[in-house]
């Protein structure tokens, strides 16, 4: 049951994000990242209809990722694969949704709510947009290159790539639609941070602890403690990880201990071995 509704849920996500783009970006030509930001270069350049784009665009990195990273990681990624496309064709065909509003400043502000709300939702749930967010995840496998940086960089380029033919407004409402979406997302994540720190208390520990390194391959710390009521002593489990992998960390405690008991914190600056440094550092 809970399967279905997470795969429910992240088809939601899709979506809601779909419309989004399909009602507010690409009727008013803002500056977009991903693979829609692709398409739109595409579109202006080859006549390519963004959909088809889009569509090609991730099935190409869908095959990056079963091949680099492997089948776990391309079955978090194939849902929005498949269905993203097909709504923002659905939707781009509806010509209603073509002039709902002729106000850009409350289109980049709407559409930004709107595409910021169905992204949180499918990575809030454990999914992957997919696209343009596998390359950077295989050049952190293969060369160690940031995550985050390796993002920032393809999205730089795809943005840069629309400054071309986009007159001021497109640029400068666009950039205001991309600082909405990404506030939305992170508020929808976990409260506007970036990084969680967890704090596990679970008589399971050590198994807990081994898949925690093993299958997510995060750090984590044990930390003496003494439970209040039966004045037990054991250990528990601190570890700070990126937000987008906190429902994969949470599906692996319960899967060991339905009665663990989890406290998530916000976490608004984390230095060290694994986020400002190379975790692989020696």
């Amino acid at each position: 049951m809970k399967r279905i509704l997470k795969f429910f849920g992240i088809v939601l996500g899709n979506l809601i994000f779909a419309f989004g783009i399909a009602g507010f970006t690409i009727p008013n030509q803002f500056l977009v990242g991903g693979t829609t930001g692709i398409a739109r270069t595409m579109e202006h350049y080859l006549g390519l209809e963004v959909s088809t784009t889009v569509a090609l665009v991730n099935v190409i990195t869908f095959c990056l990722g079963l091949y680099f990273l492997g089948k776990q990681f391309a079955l978090t990624t194939i849902i929005s694969t498949l269905i993203y496309p097909i709504f923002l064709n659905m939707f781009t065909s509806m010509e209603a949704l073509q002039h709902l509003t002729e106000d850009r400043l409350l289109s980049a502000i709407i559409g930004g709510i709107i595409i910021g709300s169905g992204l949180g939702l499918v990575i809030r749930l454990g999914g992957s947009t997919g696209g343009m967010d596998i390359p950077p995840i295989i050049l952190n496998k293969k060369f160690r290159i940031p995550v985050a940086v390796g993002m920032y960089v393809f999205d730089s380029v795809i943005l840069l790539s629309q400054v071309l033919f986009s007159d001021v407004e497109q640029i400068l409402y666009g950039i205001v639609s991309v600082l909405i979406t990404t506030i939305v997302l992170n508020q929808l994540l976990v409260y506007g941070a970036f990084d969680v720190q967890v704090f596990i208390i679970s008589e399971e520990y050590e198994k807990i602890n081994e898949r925690i390194q093993t299958e997510l391959d995060r750090g984590s710390t044990f930390v003496e403690i003494q439970t209040g009521y039966h004045k037990v002593e054991q250990k528990a489990i601190l570890c700070v990880l990126p937000n987008r992998e906190l429902s994969r960390l949470n599906d692996v405690v319960l899967e060991i201990d339905q009665k663990a008991f989890m406290v998530i914190n916000s976490a608004r600056e984390v230095k060290g071995r694994g986020f400002t440094l190379d975790k692989h550092l020696a």
